[in-house]
């Protein structure tokens, strides 16, 4: 049986790769709260609804144009909110996903981290 246990042969792999583990979670950790400090944003309707979240995926702003109100046609305005932030969501996904993915190499740790 190996000193300290552990498989033999193995005690100096074993560190480096628990080394290499935790400067990849510190690194992770590291870039999630440069992710959660980005602001996105996104407009719908030509600009006449803009929404600004940041990377908690918490809204900051909504802005909406005069002119974009239009009593008889709520449901439109509704559209429009909803699809910028939607898409204010899907930019900050995206960026996360690909910030993420490039200290991992692609790899889907599953919450490993």
């Amino acid at each position: 049986m190996a000193r300290g246990g552990g498989f033999p042969g193995m005690g100096g792999n074993m560190q480096q790769l628990a080394r290499q583990a935790q400067k990849l979670q510190q690194q992770m950790q590291k870039t999630q709260e440069e992710l959660d400090a980005r602001e996105y944003e996104a407009s719908a309707g030509g600009g006449m609804v803009s929404v600004k979240i940041n990377g908690k995926k918490e809204v900051l702003a909504i802005t909406i144009k005069p002119e974009a109100v239009d009593p008889d046609d709520v449901e439109m305005l509704q559209d429009m909110i909803m699809a910028a932030v939607n898409e204010a969501m899907r930019q900050a996904a995206e960026t996360a996903e690909r910030e993420m993915g490039r200290l991992t190499g692609g790899m889907n740790l599953g919450g490993l981290f």
